[in-house]
């Protein structure tokens, strides 16, 4: 079995080969500067590991890993559009470093690009893993309305963002799991396994990024503290602290929230925080996170391979759970 280190250097090597050195350079120099940040790789390396649980050959599986990861950064793009978001992975983000048009456009390329490699899986994976994947690209463009939408709701019920987070994130960790056990070899019980672990494991992903933008240190985050606050962002904190504040604390949350001057920025994200603290919503998240942390190893535990193959995706789950980036 590969490590994950191993696994994410054979990544970066194959996405080092992508020629993006292309014209119109406009159009194209985004794209190379986008995948050159790097990120934690995690969609593309679970698809390899899913597929090295069961065949020691991952070379099967790289086209397609390629595709989940392009796929990813396409996404990123967009939502960074749409968040305003100035900083991605500690350095300017397309539409802040070019301008708006070529952020939409290069994701266009981008994700017409990941659909060439995914059309690269083997012929005998290919049908079923096109499919998920296009399932998988709609469900997170239904995940990303939600977030947009949730935004203009004044209230959000904690299983309507759970859903939201699904659809987002989780989707196309375990779509990477799924495709690349397929690939691997994997029969239909064992797949669905990895996928549902997938799932989970996103669940508890998310949330620890929404605690890690109000908690985190900007510095190891790679963008900025305290975003999703002033954009008034339905957060998992967000949602449980206006269903928990009474009296002053609920008129105080209104107020802020109300409050879009950017000279008080810092005051705002400062208010809030002190408000999450004081309701004890920070480990209301946590103890959830925990919970889909449960699920996800039970998911893993259950599939028919050796403990000592799977140790690896057990040990990205907890890295996931534990991260401070």
């Amino acid at each position: 079995m590969k490590s994950f280190d191993e696994i994410t250097d054979i990544i970066s090597t194959e996405i080092d080969k992508i020629n993006w050195s292309k014209e119109p350079i406009g159009l194209y120099e985004p794209i190379g500067y986008v995948l050159s940040l790097g990120g934690k790789r995690i969609r593309p390396a679970m698809a390899l590991m899913a597929c090295n649980l069961y065949s020691d050959n991952i070379q099967p599986a790289v086209n397609s890993a390629l595709a989940l990861e392009i796929f990813h950064n396409f996404t990123l793009l967009h939502d960074d559009i749409m968040d305003r978001a100035d900083v991605r992975r500690s350095q300017p983000t397309v539409h802040k470093k070019w301008n708006d048009n070529t952020a939409i456009l290069s994701g266009d390329v981008m994700q017409i690009a990941s659909y060439h490699y995914m059309t690269q899986t083997p012929l005998n994976q290919l049908k079923r893993s096109l499919d998920l994947f296009s399932q998988t690209a709609a469900e997170i463009c239904e995940g990303q309305q939600y977030d947009v939408e949730f935004e203009q709701r004044e209230r959000v019920e904690e299983d309507e963002y759970l859903e939201m987070i699904r659809l987002k994130t989780a989707v196309l960790l375990g779509a990477s799991l799924q495709i690349g056990s397929w690939i691997g070899g994997a029969g239909d019980e064992d797949a669905q396994l990895l996928y549902d672990f997938g799932i989970n494991t996103g669940l508890a992903f998310q949330l620890k990024d929404d605690l890690l933008d109000v908690y985190g240190d900007e510095a190891t985050f790679g963008k900025k503290i305290g975003g999703d606050i002033l954009c008034n962002k339905k957060t998992y904190l967000l949602i449980h602290a206006l269903e928990m504040a009474k009296g002053k604390d609920a008129d105080d949350l209104q107020r802020w929230l109300a409050i879009s001057d950017e000279k008080l920025s810092d005051d705002k994200i400062q208010a809030l925080t002190f408000l999450f603290n004081k309701l004890g919503v920070k480990e209301i998240c946590e103890d959830k996170m925990q919970f889909f942390y449960g699920k996800a190893i039970a998911n893993l535990e259950k599939v028919s391979v050796s403990d000592n193959k799977k140790q690896e995706l057990r040990n990205l789950a907890e890295n996931l759970m534990f991260r401070k980036e």
